[in-house]
Protein backbone atom coordinates (compact mmCIF):
# COMPACT_ATOMS: atom_id res chain seq x y z
CA UNK A 1 0.00 0.00 0.00
CA UNK A 2 1.10 3.59 -0.64
CA UNK A 3 0.79 6.76 1.41
CA UNK A 4 -1.38 8.55 -1.20
CA UNK A 5 -1.48 11.97 0.57
CA UNK A 6 -3.69 13.38 -2.20
CA UNK A 7 -6.60 11.48 -0.64
CA UNK A 8 -6.20 13.63 2.46
CA UNK A 9 -6.44 16.98 0.67
CA UNK A 10 -9.46 18.26 2.70
CA UNK A 11 -7.61 17.58 5.97
CA UNK A 12 -4.40 19.14 4.61
CA UNK A 13 -6.26 22.26 3.43
CA UNK A 14 -7.83 22.76 6.86
CA UNK A 15 -4.48 22.31 8.60
CA UNK A 16 -2.77 24.81 6.29
CA UNK A 17 -5.72 27.19 6.71
CA UNK A 18 -5.25 27.04 10.48
CA UNK A 19 -1.55 27.87 10.14
CA UNK A 20 -2.31 30.74 7.75
CA UNK A 21 -4.93 32.18 10.13
CA UNK A 22 -2.56 31.91 13.09
CA UNK A 23 0.48 33.41 11.36
CA UNK A 24 -1.53 36.02 9.45
CA UNK A 25 -3.22 37.17 12.64
CA UNK A 26 0.18 37.84 14.21
CA UNK A 27 0.93 40.55 11.64
CA UNK A 28 -2.51 42.14 11.27
CA UNK A 29 -3.83 45.01 13.42
CA UNK A 30 -6.82 44.18 15.59
CA UNK A 31 -9.16 46.16 13.35
CA UNK A 32 -8.25 43.91 10.40
CA UNK A 33 -8.33 40.50 12.10
CA UNK A 34 -11.47 39.78 10.08
CA UNK A 35 -9.12 38.87 7.23
CA UNK A 36 -8.21 35.68 9.12
CA UNK A 37 -11.91 34.83 9.31
CA UNK A 38 -12.07 35.09 5.53
CA UNK A 39 -9.00 32.82 5.27
CA UNK A 40 -10.60 30.26 7.61
CA UNK A 41 -13.89 30.40 5.69
CA UNK A 42 -12.06 29.95 2.37
CA UNK A 43 -10.23 26.89 3.75
CA UNK A 44 -13.52 25.35 4.92
CA UNK A 45 -15.26 26.01 1.60
CA UNK A 46 -12.32 24.56 -0.35
CA UNK A 47 -12.19 21.50 1.92
CA UNK A 48 -15.95 20.97 1.51
CA UNK A 49 -15.64 21.22 -2.29
CA UNK A 50 -12.80 18.68 -2.29
CA UNK A 51 -14.84 16.39 -0.05
CA UNK A 52 -17.80 16.61 -2.45
CA UNK A 53 -15.56 15.68 -5.38
CA UNK A 54 -14.03 12.75 -3.46
CA UNK A 55 -17.51 11.59 -2.40
CA UNK A 56 -18.34 10.81 -6.00
CA UNK A 57 -15.20 8.66 -6.39
CA UNK A 58 -14.57 5.06 -5.39
CA UNK A 59 -13.57 3.91 -1.91
CA UNK A 60 -9.81 4.17 -1.34
CA UNK A 61 -7.31 3.90 1.47
CA UNK A 62 -4.39 6.16 2.36
CA UNK A 63 -1.44 6.10 4.74
CA UNK A 64 -0.72 2.38 4.40
CA UNK A 65 -4.38 1.48 4.90
CA UNK A 66 -4.80 3.40 8.17
CA UNK A 67 -7.24 5.98 6.74
CA UNK A 68 -10.26 5.15 4.59
CA UNK A 69 -11.88 7.52 2.13
CA UNK A 70 -15.36 6.12 1.58
CA UNK A 71 -18.91 7.55 1.54
CA UNK A 72 -18.92 7.63 5.35
CA UNK A 73 -15.76 9.75 5.43
CA UNK A 74 -17.15 11.89 2.61
CA UNK A 75 -20.39 12.70 4.43
CA UNK A 76 -18.48 13.41 7.66
CA UNK A 77 -16.14 15.79 5.81
CA UNK A 78 -19.06 17.70 4.28
CA UNK A 79 -21.12 17.95 7.46
CA UNK A 80 -18.15 18.90 9.68
CA UNK A 81 -16.70 21.55 7.37
CA UNK A 82 -20.07 23.15 6.63
CA UNK A 83 -20.94 23.02 10.32
CA UNK A 84 -17.68 24.80 11.17
CA UNK A 85 -18.51 27.38 8.47
CA UNK A 86 -21.78 28.14 10.27
CA UNK A 87 -19.81 28.56 13.51
CA UNK A 88 -17.61 31.17 11.78
CA UNK A 89 -20.76 33.12 10.91
CA UNK A 90 -21.75 33.10 14.60
CA UNK A 91 -18.22 34.21 15.53
CA UNK A 92 -18.58 37.28 13.29
CA UNK A 93 -20.95 38.82 15.85
CA UNK A 94 -19.21 37.61 18.93
CA UNK A 95 -15.44 37.94 18.55
CA UNK A 96 -15.00 40.46 15.73
CA UNK A 97 -12.08 42.68 16.80
CA UNK A 98 -11.42 40.73 20.01
CA UNK A 99 -7.81 40.19 21.18
CA UNK A 100 -7.88 36.45 20.37
CA UNK A 101 -9.83 36.49 17.11
CA UNK A 102 -7.30 34.86 14.77
CA UNK A 103 -6.30 32.30 17.41
CA UNK A 104 -9.95 31.26 17.74
CA UNK A 105 -10.25 30.61 13.99
CA UNK A 106 -6.99 28.64 13.95
CA UNK A 107 -8.11 26.43 16.86
CA UNK A 108 -11.52 25.85 15.24
CA UNK A 109 -9.84 24.64 12.04
CA UNK A 110 -7.40 22.40 13.92
CA UNK A 111 -10.19 20.76 15.91
CA UNK A 112 -12.21 20.28 12.71
CA UNK A 113 -9.17 18.62 11.13
CA UNK A 114 -9.00 16.21 14.05
CA UNK A 115 -12.69 15.45 13.61
CA UNK A 116 -12.11 14.46 9.98
CA UNK A 117 -9.15 12.28 10.98
CA UNK A 118 -11.33 10.48 13.53
CA UNK A 119 -14.11 9.96 10.99
CA UNK A 120 -11.84 8.22 8.48
CA UNK A 121 -9.57 6.36 10.91
CA UNK A 122 -9.16 2.65 10.18
CA UNK A 123 -6.32 2.15 12.65
CA UNK A 124 -6.13 2.50 16.43
CA UNK A 125 -3.08 4.80 16.27
CA UNK A 126 -4.88 7.14 13.87
CA UNK A 127 -7.81 7.21 16.30
CA UNK A 128 -5.38 8.32 19.02
CA UNK A 129 -3.95 11.06 16.78
CA UNK A 130 -7.43 12.24 15.80
CA UNK A 131 -8.51 12.30 19.46
CA UNK A 132 -5.59 14.53 20.46
CA UNK A 133 -5.92 16.83 17.44
CA UNK A 134 -9.62 17.32 18.18
CA UNK A 135 -9.30 17.68 21.96
CA UNK A 136 -6.29 19.91 22.59
CA UNK A 137 -7.63 22.93 20.60
CA UNK A 138 -10.93 22.64 22.49
CA UNK A 139 -9.26 23.31 25.85
CA UNK A 140 -7.96 26.62 24.54
CA UNK A 141 -11.24 27.50 22.81
CA UNK A 142 -13.32 26.99 25.95
CA UNK A 143 -11.11 29.22 28.09
CA UNK A 144 -10.21 31.81 25.47
CA UNK A 145 -12.73 34.40 26.71
CA UNK A 146 -10.77 34.66 29.97
CA UNK A 147 -13.80 34.79 32.30
CA UNK A 148 -13.83 32.89 35.59
CA UNK A 149 -16.62 30.59 34.39
CA UNK A 150 -14.76 29.84 31.16
CA UNK A 151 -11.53 29.14 33.03
CA UNK A 152 -13.32 26.69 35.34
CA UNK A 153 -14.96 24.94 32.37
CA UNK A 154 -11.64 24.74 30.51
CA UNK A 155 -9.90 23.25 33.54
CA UNK A 156 -12.66 20.65 34.04
CA UNK A 157 -12.58 19.74 30.34
CA UNK A 158 -8.78 19.49 30.38
CA UNK A 159 -8.68 17.21 33.43
CA UNK A 160 -11.39 14.90 32.10
CA UNK A 161 -9.77 14.98 28.66
CA UNK A 162 -6.43 13.97 30.15
CA UNK A 163 -8.05 11.11 32.10
CA UNK A 164 -10.01 9.71 29.17
CA UNK A 165 -7.10 10.32 26.80
CA UNK A 166 -4.94 8.11 29.02
CA UNK A 167 -7.69 5.48 29.03
CA UNK A 168 -7.86 5.60 25.23
CA UNK A 169 -4.10 5.24 24.86
CA UNK A 170 -4.04 2.41 27.43
CA UNK A 171 -6.82 0.67 25.47
CA UNK A 172 -4.86 0.99 22.23
CA UNK A 173 -1.79 -0.45 23.97
CA UNK A 174 -3.72 -3.43 25.36
CA UNK A 175 -5.31 -4.31 22.01
CA UNK A 176 -1.95 -4.00 20.24
CA UNK A 177 -0.36 -6.16 22.90
CA UNK A 178 -2.78 -9.07 22.40
CA UNK A 179 -3.29 -8.74 18.64
CA UNK A 180 0.08 -7.52 17.35
CA UNK A 181 -1.61 -4.99 15.07
CA UNK A 182 -3.40 -1.66 15.26
CA UNK A 183 -5.11 -1.98 11.88
CA UNK A 184 -8.86 -2.67 11.94
CA UNK A 185 -8.44 -5.01 8.98
CA UNK A 186 -6.29 -7.37 11.06
CA UNK A 187 -7.89 -7.02 14.50
CA UNK A 188 -10.82 -9.46 14.42
CA UNK A 189 -9.04 -12.84 14.28
CA UNK A 190 -6.28 -12.11 16.87
CA UNK A 191 -8.77 -10.54 19.27
CA UNK A 192 -11.11 -13.53 18.96
CA UNK A 193 -8.31 -15.77 20.28
CA UNK A 194 -7.03 -13.31 22.92
CA UNK A 195 -7.96 -13.29 26.63
CA UNK A 196 -11.43 -11.79 26.88
CA UNK A 197 -10.70 -9.70 29.97
CA UNK A 198 -7.80 -7.93 28.26
CA UNK A 199 -9.80 -7.32 25.09
CA UNK A 200 -12.72 -6.00 27.12
CA UNK A 201 -10.47 -3.63 29.09
CA UNK A 202 -8.87 -2.34 25.87
CA UNK A 203 -12.12 -1.71 24.05
CA UNK A 204 -13.76 -0.06 27.08
CA UNK A 205 -10.77 2.29 27.37
CA UNK A 206 -10.99 3.33 23.71
CA UNK A 207 -14.77 3.74 23.85
CA UNK A 208 -14.33 5.87 26.97
CA UNK A 209 -12.05 8.26 25.09
CA UNK A 210 -14.45 8.48 22.16
CA UNK A 211 -17.39 9.09 24.50
CA UNK A 212 -15.48 11.99 26.06
CA UNK A 213 -15.09 13.50 22.62
CA UNK A 214 -18.76 12.88 21.78
CA UNK A 215 -19.96 14.11 25.19
CA UNK A 216 -21.72 10.87 26.17
CA UNK A 217 -22.18 9.13 29.54
CA UNK A 218 -19.98 8.44 31.56
CA UNK A 219 -17.55 11.00 30.09
CA UNK A 220 -20.07 13.84 29.78
CA UNK A 221 -19.51 15.99 32.90
CA UNK A 222 -17.59 18.70 31.07
CA UNK A 223 -20.27 19.34 28.42
CA UNK A 224 -22.85 21.49 30.29
CA UNK A 225 -20.15 23.54 32.03
CA UNK A 226 -18.33 24.15 28.74
CA UNK A 227 -21.57 25.04 26.93
CA UNK A 228 -22.38 27.57 29.66
CA UNK A 229 -18.91 29.01 30.22
CA UNK A 230 -17.49 29.19 26.70
CA UNK A 231 -18.41 31.80 24.12
CA UNK A 232 -21.57 31.12 22.11
CA UNK A 233 -19.79 30.22 18.85
CA UNK A 234 -17.40 27.89 20.67
CA UNK A 235 -20.30 26.28 22.57
CA UNK A 236 -22.09 25.66 19.27
CA UNK A 237 -18.94 24.10 17.84
CA UNK A 238 -17.99 21.81 20.75
CA UNK A 239 -21.51 20.39 21.05
CA UNK A 240 -21.73 19.62 17.35
CA UNK A 241 -18.66 19.12 15.17
CA UNK A 242 -16.41 16.86 17.33
CA UNK A 243 -19.35 14.46 17.79
CA UNK A 244 -19.27 13.65 14.08
CA UNK A 245 -15.79 12.17 14.20
CA UNK A 246 -16.15 10.50 17.60
CA UNK A 247 -19.40 8.66 16.84
CA UNK A 248 -18.18 7.48 13.42
CA UNK A 249 -14.90 6.30 14.98
CA UNK A 250 -16.91 4.31 17.54
CA UNK A 251 -19.01 2.83 14.71
CA UNK A 252 -15.94 1.70 12.75
CA UNK A 253 -14.33 0.22 15.89
CA UNK A 254 -17.42 -1.74 16.97
CA UNK A 255 -17.92 -3.03 13.41
CA UNK A 256 -14.32 -4.34 13.37
CA UNK A 257 -14.56 -6.27 16.68
CA UNK A 258 -15.17 -10.03 16.89
CA UNK A 259 -18.44 -11.18 18.47
CA UNK A 260 -16.75 -13.00 21.35
CA UNK A 261 -18.06 -10.43 23.83
CA UNK A 262 -21.41 -8.62 24.07
CA UNK A 263 -20.32 -5.32 22.51
CA UNK A 264 -23.84 -4.46 21.28
CA UNK A 265 -25.23 -4.74 24.81
CA UNK A 266 -22.44 -2.55 26.23
CA UNK A 267 -23.02 0.20 23.65
CA UNK A 268 -26.80 -0.07 24.08
CA UNK A 269 -26.47 0.46 27.84
CA UNK A 270 -24.28 3.53 27.22
CA UNK A 271 -26.83 4.83 24.69
CA UNK A 272 -29.74 4.50 27.09
CA UNK A 273 -27.70 6.04 29.93
CA UNK A 274 -26.80 9.08 27.78
CA UNK A 275 -30.40 9.59 26.64
CA UNK A 276 -31.85 9.29 30.12
CA UNK A 277 -29.22 11.23 32.09
CA UNK A 278 -29.18 14.07 29.55
CA UNK A 279 -32.95 14.38 29.47
CA UNK A 280 -33.44 14.20 33.25
CA UNK A 281 -30.68 16.73 33.96
CA UNK A 282 -32.05 19.19 31.39
CA UNK A 283 -35.35 19.51 33.30
CA UNK A 284 -33.90 21.75 35.99
CA UNK A 285 -31.77 24.04 33.80
CA UNK A 286 -32.60 27.73 33.50
CA UNK A 287 -29.60 28.84 31.41
CA UNK A 288 -30.42 28.18 27.72
CA UNK A 289 -26.87 27.17 26.79
CA UNK A 290 -26.59 24.84 29.78
CA UNK A 291 -29.94 23.32 28.78
CA UNK A 292 -28.58 22.75 25.27
CA UNK A 293 -25.45 21.24 26.84
CA UNK A 294 -27.50 18.58 28.61
CA UNK A 295 -29.62 18.20 25.47
CA UNK A 296 -26.51 17.30 23.51
CA UNK A 297 -25.63 14.62 26.09
CA UNK A 298 -29.03 13.02 25.41
CA UNK A 299 -28.54 13.33 21.64
CA UNK A 300 -25.32 11.28 21.91
CA UNK A 301 -27.48 8.46 23.25
CA UNK A 302 -29.67 8.52 20.14
CA UNK A 303 -26.55 8.65 17.94
CA UNK A 304 -25.16 5.56 19.67
CA UNK A 305 -28.21 3.47 18.73
CA UNK A 306 -26.94 2.78 15.17
CA UNK A 307 -23.51 1.99 16.66
CA UNK A 308 -25.22 -0.65 18.80
CA UNK A 309 -26.52 -2.45 15.72
CA UNK A 310 -23.40 -1.97 13.57
CA UNK A 311 -23.07 -5.00 11.31
CA UNK A 312 -26.50 -6.34 12.32
CA UNK A 313 -28.76 -4.03 10.30
CA UNK A 314 -28.34 -2.51 6.84
CA UNK A 315 -30.14 0.57 8.15
CA UNK A 316 -27.47 1.32 10.77
CA UNK A 317 -24.90 3.36 8.84
CA UNK A 318 -27.30 5.35 6.59
CA UNK A 319 -29.45 6.26 9.60
CA UNK A 320 -26.37 7.36 11.56
CA UNK A 321 -25.15 9.61 8.74
CA UNK A 322 -28.60 11.13 8.26
CA UNK A 323 -28.96 11.74 12.01
CA UNK A 324 -25.53 13.37 12.22
CA UNK A 325 -26.37 15.77 9.38
CA UNK A 326 -29.78 16.61 10.84
CA UNK A 327 -28.49 17.06 14.38
CA UNK A 328 -25.64 19.32 13.24
CA UNK A 329 -27.83 21.80 11.41
CA UNK A 330 -30.58 21.76 14.07
CA UNK A 331 -28.29 22.16 17.07
CA UNK A 332 -26.46 25.02 15.35
CA UNK A 333 -29.80 26.75 14.75
CA UNK A 334 -30.63 26.60 18.46
CA UNK A 335 -27.21 27.94 19.48
CA UNK A 336 -27.43 30.68 16.85
CA UNK A 337 -30.44 32.09 18.67
CA UNK A 338 -28.45 32.23 21.91
CA UNK A 339 -25.60 34.09 20.20
CA UNK A 340 -28.15 36.46 18.69
CA UNK A 341 -29.15 37.38 22.27
CA UNK A 342 -25.87 36.95 24.22
CA UNK A 343 -27.15 38.77 27.32
CA UNK A 344 -30.29 36.64 27.71
CA UNK A 345 -28.90 33.92 29.99
CA UNK A 346 -32.21 32.84 31.55
CA UNK A 347 -35.11 31.11 29.82
CA UNK A 348 -37.44 33.79 31.21
CA UNK A 349 -35.40 36.48 29.40
CA UNK A 350 -36.82 35.19 26.09
CA UNK A 351 -40.26 36.43 27.14
CA UNK A 352 -41.90 38.34 24.29
CA UNK A 353 -39.25 37.55 21.65
CA UNK A 354 -41.92 35.99 19.42
CA UNK A 355 -43.84 39.27 19.24
CA UNK A 356 -40.86 41.47 18.42
CA UNK A 357 -38.80 39.05 16.28
CA UNK A 358 -41.21 36.46 14.83
CA UNK A 359 -38.75 34.93 12.37
CA UNK A 360 -36.09 34.43 15.02
CA UNK A 361 -38.63 32.95 17.45
CA UNK A 362 -39.91 30.66 14.70
CA UNK A 363 -36.34 29.51 14.04
CA UNK A 364 -35.92 28.65 17.73
CA UNK A 365 -39.23 26.76 17.78
CA UNK A 366 -38.19 24.77 14.70
CA UNK A 367 -34.79 24.00 16.26
CA UNK A 368 -36.16 22.91 19.64
CA UNK A 369 -39.02 20.85 18.21
CA UNK A 370 -36.47 19.45 15.76
CA UNK A 371 -34.25 18.31 18.62
CA UNK A 372 -37.29 16.61 20.13
CA UNK A 373 -37.83 14.79 16.84
CA UNK A 374 -40.95 16.50 15.48
CA UNK A 375 -41.80 16.10 11.76
CA UNK A 376 -40.87 17.28 9.21
CA UNK A 377 -37.45 18.23 10.60
CA UNK A 378 -34.22 16.36 9.87
CA UNK A 379 -33.78 15.01 13.42
CA UNK A 380 -37.24 13.43 13.20
CA UNK A 381 -36.10 11.40 10.20
CA UNK A 382 -32.87 10.56 12.02
CA UNK A 383 -34.68 9.29 15.10
CA UNK A 384 -37.20 7.39 12.99
CA UNK A 385 -34.53 5.59 10.96
CA UNK A 386 -32.25 4.84 13.92
CA UNK A 387 -35.22 3.40 15.81
CA UNK A 388 -36.08 1.33 12.75
CA UNK A 389 -32.47 0.08 12.65
CA UNK A 390 -32.70 -1.06 16.28
CA UNK A 391 -36.01 -2.78 15.57
CA UNK A 392 -34.60 -4.37 12.41
CA UNK A 393 -31.68 -5.84 14.41
CA UNK A 394 -34.06 -7.38 16.95
CA UNK A 395 -33.43 -4.81 19.72
CA UNK A 396 -37.08 -3.89 20.18
CA UNK A 397 -36.48 -2.91 23.83
CA UNK A 398 -33.94 -0.30 22.69
CA UNK A 399 -36.39 1.11 20.13
CA UNK A 400 -39.04 1.45 22.85
CA UNK A 401 -36.60 3.28 25.16
CA UNK A 402 -35.70 5.68 22.33
CA UNK A 403 -39.37 6.55 21.90
CA UNK A 404 -39.93 6.97 25.67
CA UNK A 405 -36.89 9.24 26.00
CA UNK A 406 -38.04 11.28 23.02
CA UNK A 407 -41.41 11.83 24.67
CA UNK A 408 -39.74 12.77 27.97
CA UNK A 409 -37.51 15.36 26.29
CA UNK A 410 -40.50 17.32 24.95
CA UNK A 411 -41.25 18.95 28.30
CA UNK A 412 -37.95 20.74 28.92
CA UNK A 413 -37.83 22.10 25.37
CA UNK A 414 -41.37 23.46 25.91
CA UNK A 415 -40.08 25.36 28.97
CA UNK A 416 -38.04 27.49 26.55
CA UNK A 417 -40.72 27.80 23.88
CA UNK A 418 -43.47 28.96 26.25
CA UNK A 419 -41.96 32.38 27.17
CA UNK A 420 -41.36 33.28 23.51
CA UNK A 421 -44.99 34.20 22.90
CA UNK A 422 -45.83 35.53 26.37
CA UNK A 423 -46.44 39.24 26.92
CA UNK A 424 -43.33 41.37 27.64
CA UNK A 425 -42.86 42.64 31.18
CA UNK A 426 -41.11 45.64 32.72
CA UNK A 427 -38.10 43.42 33.41
CA UNK A 428 -37.99 42.20 29.81
CA UNK A 429 -39.36 45.05 27.62
CA UNK A 430 -40.43 44.42 24.07
CA UNK A 431 -37.88 46.67 22.36
CA UNK A 432 -34.78 45.93 24.44
CA UNK A 433 -31.71 43.95 23.38
CA UNK A 434 -31.93 43.71 19.56
CA UNK A 435 -30.48 40.50 18.03
CA UNK A 436 -26.97 40.35 16.55
CA UNK A 437 -27.29 40.41 12.73
CA UNK A 438 -25.08 37.48 11.66
CA UNK A 439 -26.49 35.16 14.30
CA UNK A 440 -30.04 36.26 13.50
CA UNK A 441 -29.87 35.30 9.85
CA UNK A 442 -27.78 32.20 10.56
CA UNK A 443 -30.49 30.95 12.93
CA UNK A 444 -33.21 31.48 10.33
CA UNK A 445 -31.15 29.87 7.54
CA UNK A 446 -30.16 26.77 9.56
CA UNK A 447 -33.71 26.29 10.85
CA UNK A 448 -34.98 26.36 7.27
CA UNK A 449 -32.23 23.94 6.28
CA UNK A 450 -33.32 21.58 9.07
CA UNK A 451 -36.82 21.47 7.60
CA UNK A 452 -35.49 21.18 4.05
CA UNK A 453 -33.28 18.20 4.94
CA UNK A 454 -36.25 16.59 6.66
CA UNK A 455 -38.53 17.07 3.66
CA UNK A 456 -35.84 15.84 1.24
CA UNK A 457 -34.84 12.94 3.48
CA UNK A 458 -36.39 10.41 1.13
CA UNK A 459 -34.07 11.45 -1.69
CA UNK A 460 -31.04 11.58 0.64
CA UNK A 461 -31.89 8.15 2.02
CA UNK A 462 -32.14 6.70 -1.48
CA UNK A 463 -28.71 8.11 -2.34
CA UNK A 464 -27.18 6.85 0.93
CA UNK A 465 -28.49 3.33 0.47
CA UNK A 466 -27.83 3.08 -3.28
Amino acid sequence: MAMRPALLLPEIVLFLGALAALLGGSFLPRTRQWVTRVVAAAALVLAAAMAAVALAGPTAVAMEGSFTVDPTTGVARLVATLGALVVLALAADEIDGSPRESETYALLLLSTTGTLVLAGADDLLVVAVGFLLTSVPLYGLIGITGTAVAAEAAMKTYLLGALFGILLLAGVTLLYGVSGTTSYAGLADPLAAAPRAVVAAGVVGILGGLLFKAGGVPAHFWVPDAAQGAGGAVAAFLTTVPKIGAVLAAYRLVAALPDTLAWPLLVAVLAVASMTVGNLAAYTQTDPRRLLGWSTVSQVGYLLVPVTVAGRSDLALPSLLLYLAGYTVTNLAAFAVTTAFPRRRELSAYRGVGRRYPWLAAALVVALLGLVGTPPTAVFVGKLTTTAAAWDAGDAWLAVLVLLNTLASLFYYLRWIAPLYARPTAEHPEDGDPPAPWSRWTAVATANLSVLVGVAAGVLWAVATA
